[in-house]
């Protein structure tokens, strides 16, 4: 080792260093602002929902998907077997079983692959609530999302409501089905929802 190796040895470890604190600072802002959807960590388990007070839909929407809960199938059983982004695949798929099958606006095809062609099918079916209009979700609700400094579009279903928050079940969050909680009046990626009816 010479000497001039030495200056250059403490230059890369500062560089490294300040990167190594930078992605500590990312890392700890994204945990501290991020809605809890974008969070892998998140483990809620399914909630305890009373059927007797729902409609025989919201039940068999609920039995579905506490069943797609504890199975956590992969993205392609929910898209026929296509690689993509599957959260409006996985809301298709719910649907179907339930014995509410939705209609691609573009194909007639049961399975709706993007949330923006989800929100088509729910404003062609006059069944879209959007944001600050005043409709507070029921169980069985699609809520849909926009958000392009996160993860972009994103689609879940109602699953209990408290007040101004939903319980939320959803495919394709962080490679899995997860659950979690939203308050849709303060979070700004919530762009409406598809009412069940």
């Amino acid at each position: 080792m010479t000497l001039a190796d030495t200056p250059r040895r403490r230059r890369t470890g500062s560089v490294l260093a300040g990167i190594l604190a930078l992605a500590v600072i990312v890392a700890v802002g994204v945990w501290w602002w991020a809605p809890t959807r974008y969070l892998p960590w998140d483990t809620a388990d399914f909630p305890a929902v009373d059927t007797s007070a729902l409609s025989s839909q919201q039940a068999r929407i609920i039995d579905v998907l506490e069943t797609e809960y504890r199975e956590q199938r992969p993205g392609t059983f929910y898209s026929e077997g296509v690689e993509e982004p599957w959260c409006a695949d996985f809301v298709s798929w719910i649907m179907r079983e339930a014995g509410r099958p939705l209609s691609n606006p573009n194909s007639g095809h049961w399975r709706i692959p993007g949330v923006y062609t989800l929100q088509e099918y729910y404003e062609s079916q006059s069944r879209f609530e959007e944001i600050g209009n005043g409709y507070r979700p029921s169980v069985g609700d699609v809520v849909l999302y926009d958000n392009t400094s996160w993860i972009g579009q994103h689609t879940n279903f109602v699953v209990a409501v408290d007040g101004d928050t939903a319980t939320t079940v959803g495919g394709n969050e962080f490679g899995r089905v997860r659950v979690h909680t939203v308050d849709w009046s303060a979070d700004s990626a919530v762009v409406g929802f598809g009412r069940l009816d």
